[in-house]
């Protein structure tokens, strides 16, 4: 398989169905519903909200046959955005996806246009009104092993950490194994925490686990968790930046195949992507 189908096998991660009803269940959100990006008809997938609640990030269909590209939409309402085209700066022949942003505009995203020299995959940039400027490799976050991939990310609102995904592949579409980790930033670089393990202890198990998004606070996380080709978002917290996520829960309002969670900037709704009827849309729940 070719690295951008890989890529695309460690987004996707297989054909799912509901989430693992047997999980303890989270019931803080609620009235799941569909968002609308006015003058857009394609898969919309991994939707991040700007900091400012100005933009919706995202980016099309990552199956391998489609060149996979970010995309950004103007606000109208919460539920209602007008679509303005592709990310200016960001896009290449390889797939570009997974946008994330902190307050300051320091963009991040994921590409495989250097895996095969750099085995790295994660860019930054600086964001402007729907332009990029200064993309460049984030070096010092790649584990440097041949099948080892990053393939997600999402940086806290402060800029100060990076949540990373990372998959194994061993010859198959799907990952052998894929886990969270933590990069703290020091100075204009990133490193991986030594603390990742710890902090992420329980959260990353023999499961498949990706797709973070932060709280602005640092006390709760929500990802993506695949347990016999399942998918479901969870949430999960801690009482203090000190001490480990405790174990999640489901969060029982959002039901099939869902990914991708990405907190709103007040933080009160969730929003993320769902298969429906046969392509992928953005959708959102709210907190009760």
């Amino acid at each position: 398989m070719t690295l951008r189908t890989l890529m695309a096998c460690a987004l996707l991660f297989g054909l799912g169905c509901a989430g693992n009803p047997s999980a303890p269940s989270y019931d803080g959100f609620a009235r799941p519903q569909w968002v609308t990006i006015r003058g857009y008809g394609g898969d919309a997938m991994e939707p991040f909200i700007t900091r400012d609640g100005r933009y919706l990030l995202f980016n099309n269909s990552n199956d391998p046959s489609v060149n996979t590209n970010l995309q950004y939409a103007e606000r109208i309402d919460d539920l209602t955005f007008q679509y303005k085209g592709e990310i200016t700066g960001t896009n290449s022949t390889s797939l570009d996806a997974v946008a994330t942003m902190d307050r300051a505009g320091n963009f991040y995203f994921i590409s495989t246009r250097s895996y095969a020299t750099t085995l790295s995959t994660v860019y930054r940039a600086r964001f402007s009104n729907g332009t990029v400027s200064g993309v460049e490799l984030v070096d010092g976050i790649s584990e440097r092993r041949l099948g080892r991939v990053t393939f997600d990310v999402e940086v806290s609102p402060d800029g100060s950490t990076l949540y990373l995904s990372d998959g194994t592949f061993r010859g198959g579409s799907v990952p052998a194994s894929a886990d969270l980790a933590i990069a703290e930033r020091q100075g204009t670089r990133f490193r991986r925490s030594e603390r990742s393990g710890e902090i992420l202890r329980n959260i990353n198990t023999a499961a498949l686990e990706y797709a973070a998004s932060i709280s602005s606070n640092g006390q709760e996380l929500f990802f993506t968790r695949i347990r016999n080709m399942q998918p479901a978002i969870y949430r999960a917290t801690r009482s203090n930046l000190d001490v480990p996520f405790e174990p999640a829960a489901r969060i029982s309002a959002i039901d099939g195949f869902a990914e991708a969670p990405s907190l709103s900037p007040d933080e009160r709704s969730l929003y993320y992507h769902k298969r429906e009827s046969g392509r992928f849309v953005i959708a959102r729940v709210t907190r009760r």
